[in-house]
């Protein structure tokens, strides 16, 4: 199993910027793709971007296309979601996860099966 934890929510004015960070343990973390989602209350989890296990490839909603970036270091076992241009609807909890090596596309929750607890990100209008 992987353990990931995610940091770098908070509270931010329409228009700002926040960097996320999801830390993994307990797998080899160059092997697999990574992905970002949300959930705002009341609606489904969503896919927000994802990378590919080298960082070559990478793949975004349209929703965020042209103002977030996903990346990855994986020296340090880490991948970034840095969020510009922020608006009040990206409100929502956000989460990293693993995608699957059995997984055939990287959009849909059920391509992936290890999650973060989550980190909130709050834009206010």
């Amino acid at each position: 199993q992987v353990q990931l934890v995610e940091s770098g929510g908070g509270l931010v004015q329409a228009g700002g910027s926040l960097r996320l960070s999801c830390a993994a343990s307990g797998r080899t973390f160059r092997w697999y793709g990574m992905g970002w989602f949300r959930q705002a209350p009341g609606k489904e989890r969503e896919f927000v971007a994802a990378i590919s296990r080298g960082g070559n490839t990478t793949y975004y909603a349209d929703s965020v296309k042209g103002r977030f970036t996903i990346s990855r270091d994986n020296a340090k076992n880490t991948v970034y979601l840095q969020m510009s241009s922020l608006k009040p609807e990206d409100t929502a909890a956000y989460y990293c996860a693993v995608r699957s090596p059995y997984a055939s596309t990287w959009y849909g929750v059920n391509e992936y099966d290890s999650w973060g607890q989550g980190t909130q990100v709050t834009v206010s209008s």
